[in-house]
């Protein structure tokens, strides 16, 4: 008990001497007091002006011509040329399952995993994780490669962002 004390005595001493530094390092940047002061004398002689709240005007709103806006999707046309080379990532999808972790580590060379998609179903072209077709796979030139069968929509690859 007697060492809980001694602890807590040098605990408060470096709390006291950390105390003590922010007070000198406070005054060398000027004293508080007068900046609550200044301010003070500021208000005071805002309010002896005649400012009120009362007086508080707003600023105008800029007025737009709304016969010089362009519709929905007219006007000029965005630059595509900003977007054309940035990269994304596409991976096309076999299937997928859901294995507890018990069963995944249990994993090793030749073990087989069931996926949900049936042998001859189309596979998934995703684009950033994100469904843009189906397709079958091919071989090109002794590598793989995927004949796209059917595109999404860019309609419904947006309904399918929202969701």
């Amino acid at each position: 008990m007697a060492d809980d004390d001694k602890k807590d005595e040098q605990e408060l001493s470096e709390d006291e001497k950390l105390a003590a530094e922010w007070e000198a390092a406070m005054e060398e940047s000027g004293d508080e007091g007068e900046r609550e002061d200044e301010w003070a004398a500021a208000m005071a002689e805002a309010g002896e002006t005649g400012e009120a709240e009362d007086d508080v005007q707003t600023a105008p709103m800029e007025e737009f011509d709304t016969g010089s806006e362009p519709a929905q999707g007219g006007g000029p046309a965005p630059d595509i040329d900003v977007i054309l080379d940035i990269p994304v990532t596409i991976s096309m999808e076999v299937g997928n399952t859901q294995i507890p972790i018990r069963n995944l580590l249990q994993l090793n060379q030749g073990s087989v995993i069931e996926l949900d998609r049936l042998a001859g179903e189309p596979l998934d072209v995703l684009v950033n994780g994100t469904l843009i077709a189906h397709g079958e796979v091919v071989m090109v030139n002794e590598k793989f490669g995927i004949r796209l069968t059917d595109v999404i929509s860019p309609g419904e690859r947006i309904k399918r962002l929202q969701k």
